[in-house]
This record gives structure tokens, C-alpha cells and sequence, in this order.
């Protein structure tokens, strides 16, 4: 046989030959098992069933995660302040009057079986009816009283709103931004520019698919300037406000009361 007899001359005559062909075979053949030994892609055969009608590859909702609009409203309202107390203020005997647009859109998904939505609020009426004269800390000096005009930005804010869908519709809402008056408010050696800070607690009444009756039951408005200057006497007012929301990305799902 020509394998024995190949190692026959491969000891006598033609060792060296015989083992360059011996070695180029087995290294062939090392080389054929690993290629045979790696996973190869499906072909187009591979995936067709026994019916020879070629499936729709499987798509799963977590491959290509659909990114719904979020939902947002605009609100008109008014604040109307009903008393003020000394917590993080020293200002006494005022009253605060807001007229604003507020814009609210669902960005920060839920916490706590609430809604969370991102809010930014232009109050371009604010009235600040105050005594003629007050001293430097806020303390009322004088009987008569004066109307001190100003204008509210607040573009930082946060709500929490729950039952969203249902006709009524608890949150709760904290905003803040920067309050400009035309003169100094409360203290002539403060400053015109003030920090405004506003939290609040109300419901949301479904009136239709579009509209929104807001009612703010409870909230609290603060401004001061920050020791900006060496005197602060800021102010805290309890208020109660009202207003027209309008949804602005379709009709809702109105999920029952």
C-alpha cells in the first residue's frame, strides 16, 4: 500500500519530503475543522418555514422603543393673596395681585402615581399694594397705601399631577424665577430686582377634551432679594388662584371619573 510504503521511503530515501506533505495535510485539515467549527449567519433558507413562505422577521417594542410626544397645556390665571405671615420674611400688611400664562409639558415620566411635567410661568401684571411707608425691615409706618407695578418670570418648575385623564385631577406645583418691580417694594433700601419662589397645592375640573378648569386651593408666593444688599425684608403671602387651562396635543383620554 502506498501509505506504508510511503513511510518505508520516507525513512530511507525521502524523509524530508514526506514530512512537508504530512505537515501541509495536517495543517489543512487543522484549518478545515476550525472554519467548520464557527457559527456561520443564517441565510435567507435558514429562516423560511416548512411552508416555503419566508416570516416577517420578530420585532419587539424594546428593539425600537416608540417616543411619544409629551403632553402640554397652556394656562391663563390669576393670584389673588388673602394674608401674609413671617416665616422666611419680615414683610407685614401687603397684598399681591397676578395675572400670568403658564406653560406645562409631561418631560419627566411619573413618580408616585403622578405625572411629572416641566412648568415656566410670564406674569406680566403683578401689583404689590403695600403701606406708603414702611421701614427698612418691612414694618408698616403709615395708615395710607400704594399700588407698586412689577413683572414675575419664573422658568423653573416642577408638578406633580395625579389621576391624569380623569375629571378631577389633584397637584402639586413649585416655580421659581425672578420678580422686577418699577419702584422698590416694601423697604426703600432694597432693591428692585427680587427672587420669587411659589409652591401650590389645587385640583384640575375636565371640562371638555380641550379645556380645564384650575383651581388653586392653597399656595404660597415669596420674594426677597437675596441679600443682594445689606437689607432683606422680602415677603410671604398665603394666595388662592384660578385659571384656564387649554391642552394642546389632541384630544385626551378621558378614562372616566
Amino acid at each position: 500500500m502506498w501509505y506504508r510504503g510511503c513511510g518505508f521511503v520516507h525513512v530511507l530515501v525521502f524523509g524530508r519530503r514526506c514530512t512537508s506533505v504530512n505537515f501541509g495535510l495536517a495543517l489543512l485539515g487543522g484549518v478545515v475543522a476550525l472554519w467548520l467549527a464557527l457559527p456561520t449567519p443564517a441565510s435567507a433558507q435558514d429562516t423560511l418555514p416548512s411552508n416555503g413562505i419566508l416570516a416577517a422577521p420578530l420585532v419587539t417594542a424594546t428593539d425600537h422603543p416608540a417616543k411619544l410626544p409629551g403632553a402640554s397645556e397652556i394656562t391663563v390665571e390669576g393670584l389673588v393673596s388673602y394674608g401674609n405671615y413671617k416665616i422666611f420674611a419680615s414683610g407685614e400688611n401687603c397684598k399681591l395681585y397676578l395675572v400670568g400664562i403658564e406653560y406645562d409639558r409631561h418631560t419627566w415620566g411619573h413618580l408616585l402615581g403622578s405625572r411629572v411635567d416641566y412648568v415656566a410661568e410670564f406674569m406680566p401684571m403683578v401689583l404689590l399694594n403695600q403701606p406708603t411707608e414702611m421701614d427698612i425691615w418691612g414694618n408698616t409706618e403709615s395708615a395710607s397705601r400704594k399700588t407698586v407695578p412689577g413683572i414675575d418670570i419664573a422658568p423653573i418648575g416642577i408638578r406633580w399631577l395625579w389621576r391624569d385623564g380623569k375629571a378631577f385631577k389633584p397637584y402639586l406645583m413649585a416655580k421659581g424665577g425672578a420678580l422686577v418691580f418699577a419702584q422698590k417694594p416694601l423697604s426703600s433700601k432694597t432693591t428692585y430686582e427680587n427672587l420669587s419662589l411659589q409652591s401650590a397645592l389645587g385640583l384640575e375640573v375636565r371640562l371638555n377634551d380641550r379645556f380645564d378648569l384650575r383651581l388653586g386651593l392653597f399656595g404660597d408666593f415669596h420674594f426677597s432679594d437675596g441679600f443682594i444688599v445689606p437689607v432683606n425684608p422680602g415677603l410671604d403671602v398665603m394666595n388662592a388662584t384660578m385659571g384656564l387651562t387649554y391642552h394642546l396635543r389632541g384630544k385626551r383620554q378621558i378614562a372616566g371619573n
